[in-house]
């Protein structure tokens, strides 16, 4: 018999050797939800020359649940089964009933198993998965689908917070993650910290349907952290646009380097860059890795000559402008001696850059008349992803002298943010607020680049039971073929053989001087058309 199982974890449902149906049912992101009356049928078959002497049925299920019926063809394996669980819904962890099936009740081709809420009964019904196998091998289809999820590596949740104590949870980033370092295994345990501070610890349910963990804002908060199963892709599905690292790894044995392959890193929670990554698989390994300054976006320290990168601005969007007479927030960009002009006495003006940037100063020049329409209280604020707000600098009772009077405001401890806000909440009086230009600059060049000859990373790995061993990574770099939108116009030849050449043939097949020269020619030739 094929391996038989839905998993309703994700959705769409992860299907084998099934056709699902259901009635009075609700899809929820991490179950299927069977309201009273409520009903699945699996139908699946069993080959015609397959004797089973007998069979078992697994059903899991969220949280404390309405009592169930299951039946097989008809005949009833259980009724008015009642699951305990601990009433949380879908952040319960997940509850496992095996049903032992006769052989008798299996028929060659076609079978049909139903799970029921009752009529009348109360509550829902929370089903994550079933499955069906023969008892000499229960675990068979728990094993293809855990082969299957494993490629759908790239995986997205949503999280919530809430603060030590504190009944109401609060909507979070998404967290978006991929780690693979070719063994196909999915993480356990996750923990990272961010370049601006920040630190976080999960622990993953073993279907990765959702995780529980803590976090430490950059500024110090401590908040419990959660999420639910929001998607899942096979790699590279869903890595578009996130900060996707990859690297050429070696592992360290008594002073010996040798190859291990390429480490994919990706793991994005809508706040700073990651500088440091840990985390244990489900065999028992156990990795961390401290990324260079190769491997981080850059973070400038606000030292040395300051440059300015109001050029670097893609996207302002104000709360208000006046349009009719072209005094738009576009306006502030330009050295011409326009203005914007908000029909409110408060306004918020907000910026994107087109790289993360730690703004150490930023200018604010007066418009062309109505001294009353100066801003005179304001902050600028700094966000990774447009919806968590952090106050870099506020200002309060200021005066512009004269008119087209640019002012330069420093920022005490700057930190690298990819938006930027300048809330407004007073001006000098008047019903509108008006500015000519905002400027932004940063800190001079950013440091250089270590020159020791470190990798990209560095860390550490232990298997279950081992010793640990040195682990470092060299990045390799793109155009990668296999990322959407990535290595366009260089051929797949090309791309290809960049791939296999920096994915470690250079370091598992350069076993002497001749091969490195020719491998390293190859990367030299491919350059030179990229």
């Amino acid at each position: 018999m094929e391996p038989v199982f839905a998993d309703f974890s994700t959705n769409p449902a992860q299907l084998s050797n099934a056709v699902v149906a259901h009635h009075r049912c609700g899809i929820a992101p991490s179950h299927l939800a069977l309201g009273a009356g409520g009903h699945i049928r699996v139908d699946f078959t069993v080959g015609e020359r397959e004797e089973i002497a007998e069979a078992v049925v697994t059903v899991t299920v969220l949280g404390a649940s309405a009592p169930m019926d299951v039946l097989l063809n008809g005949k009833a394996l259980a009724e008015q089964l009642a699951i305990p669980g601990d009433g949380d819904g879908a952040h319960s962890d997940p509850q496992v009933t095996v049903l032992s099936v006769p052989g008798e009740l299996l028929a060659a081709g076609d079978n049909v198993l139903e799970v029921r809420n009752p009529e009348g009964a109360e509550g829902l019904l929370r089903l994550r998965a079933v499955t069906v196998d023969p008892a000499h091998d229960r675990d068979r289809s728990a094993r293809a689908l855990a082969a299957r999820t494993a490629k759908r590596s790239v995986v997205a949740f949503s999280t919530e917070f809430r603060a030590p104590g504190s009944a109401t949870w609060q909507t979070a980033p998404r967290l978006l993650f991929h780690i693979d370092s070719g063994e196909r295994v999915m993480p356990a345990h996750l923990a990272w910290r961010g370049a601006d501070g920040s630190e976080a610890a999960i622990g993953l349910r073993a279907d990765l349907s959702g995780f529980l963990g803590h976090r430490r804002t950059a500024d110090g908060a401590v908040t419990e952290y959660r999420g639910t199963l929001a998607d899942r892709w096979a790699y590279p599905e869903g890595t578009a646009g996130a900060p996707l690292h990859r690297f050429s790894t070696e592992e360290g044995h008594d002073g010996a380097w040798s190859p291990s392959g390429e480490l994919r890193l990706l793991l994005d929670d809508g706040s700073a860059p990651v500088e440091r990554v840990s985390w244990t698989d489900r065999r028992g390994t156990t990795a961390s890795v401290v990324l260079s300054s190769a491997g981080v976006p850059e973070v400038r320290e606000p030292v040395g000559e300051l440059r300015d990168i109001t050029s670097t601005v893609a996207h302002i969007e104000a709360s208000d402008e006046f349009e009719m007479a072209g005094e738009v927030a576009e306006n502030l960009l330009s050295k011409s001696r326009s203005k914007w002009l908000a029909n409110d006495d408060t306004a918020e003006l907000d910026f994107t850059l087109e790289h993360p940037a730690a703004v150490a100063v930023y200018r604010l020049t007066s418009a062309n008349d109505a001294p009353d329409r100066d801003p005179e209280d304001w902050e600028l604020q700094g966000s990774h992803d447009g919806d968590h707000w952090t106050t870099v600098d506020s200002r309060a009772d200021e005066r512009f002298r004269k008119r087209h009077e640019t002012r330069e405001y420093s920022v005490a401890s700057p930190a690298s943010y990819a938006r930027y806000r300048l809330s407004i909440t007073c001006n000098r009086g008047s019903d509108l607020t008006q500015l000519s230009r905002v400027q932004f600059l940063a800190a001079g060049a950013p440091a250089s680049r270590p020159t020791h000859g470190a990798a990209d990373f560095t860390g550490y790995r232990t298997t279950r039971g081992g010793d640990p061993v040195g682990y470092r990574g060299t990045t390799v770099p793109g155009p990668w073929s296999d990322v959407p939108g990535q290595g366009e116009g260089q051929g797949p030849e090309a791309g290809q053989a960049l791939q296999k050449l920096l994915a470690g043939d250079l370091g598992e097949t350069a076993r002497g001087l001749d091969d490195a020269a020719r491998l390293i020619g190859k990367l030299a030739a491919y350059l030179k058309t990229s």
